[in-house]
């Protein structure tokens, strides 16, 4: 695969060296959210509300590709307190209620200012066409 087969998602952060997602193939990979609202303002509140914020602006972002949670094939969560898994299991557990992907979830103290972060990868296969569309 070329560099020209990857696309960035979204409005990269002009102090961060990477964008929200690319696809690269029929694979989207999200970069690491935090519990932001649509305008992209922190939102600060509780670990069932965090996940929540944090899960929606990782729909947001697939969306802009096509995508939704139900073609997330893979999560990773850092967790500012092991001890809120319970919690934001249960919540994870609304978003993806047949479990059909793969997750890891770890305690990670750099998270800062806020109880939890998420980076996915989804599977949305490329319509058919689409490469030549772009190369036109």
């Amino acid at each position: 695969m070329s560099t020209t087969e990857i696309k960035p998602i979204g409005k990269s952060n002009p102090n961060l060296p990477f964008h929200p997602a690319v696809r690269a193939g029929d694979f989207i990979f999200v970069s690491g959210q935090v519990a932001k609202d649509e305008n992209g303002a922190m939102c600060v509140g509780n670990i069932e509300e965090e996940t929540r914020w944090t899960i929606e602006s990782i729909r947001r972002i697939l969306r802009l590709e096509g995508a939704d949670l139900a073609d997330v094939v893979r999560v990773c969560v850092y967790l500012e307190d092991t001890r809120d898994f319970g919690r934001y299991n249960k919540v994870f557990a609304e978003y993806f209620p047949d479990g059909r992907l793969a997750r890891t979830t770890v305690e990670a103290r750099a998270v800062i200012n806020c109880k939890i972060e998420m980076d996915a990868v989804a599977y949305k296969p490329l319509p058919r066409g689409y490469e030549e569309d772009a190369r036109s």
